[in-house]
């Protein structure tokens, strides 16, 4: 499969916890291994767990090496004071992460893309940015309203 059949089961995914996940955002994650998925999930309900977390919980010792394709920006920073989604993926040794948009939120905002990045993985954005943004279109304006 490719990177975009990836992504859009990433949004498919997100898609189905649209409405139900406030005050987050609706994500899907998706990890691939070697051409096989070895981990999803998405946003539960409420904002809790996250969708990293279900995936990388899922994907177990195989994350390692893996690829994420990740419809927001993981969040780098975490209100309960857990560990974040940047941190989980970093720990889990993926290789790379491809992720449909950023999140304006101040828990990501662009710190989620540093910390992937810092510690060498490779991190691509934008992969069906539109539908992404589409899907959270509530509290991306919300937040960027905030932050400009």
């Amino acid at each position: 499969m490719s990177d975009h059949a990836h992504m859009a089961r990433a949004l498919a995914l997100a898609a189905q916890m649209a409405g139900k996940t406030a005050p987050n955002p609706a994500v899907g994650c998706v990890i691939v291994k070697d051409g096989a998925v070895v981990g999803e999930g998405a946003t539960g309900a409420g904002g809790r767990p996250h969708a990293e977390e279900i995936a990388l919980d899922a994907a177990g010792a195989a994350a390692h090496g893996a690829d994420a394709f990740v419809t927001l920006e993981p969040c780098a920073l975490r209100s309960t004071g857990a560990a974040s989604c940047a941190q989980r993926l970093r720990d889990a040794g993926v290789a790379r992460v491809v992720i449909a948009c950023r999140d304006p939120h101040p828990n990501a905002s662009g710190a989620g893309i540093d910390l992937l990045a810092r510690a060498g993985i490779t991190v691509e954005v934008g992969l069906m940015e539109a539908e992404a943004r589409a899907l959270n279109a509530d509290f991306i304006a919300a937040w960027e309203t905030r932050a400009g």
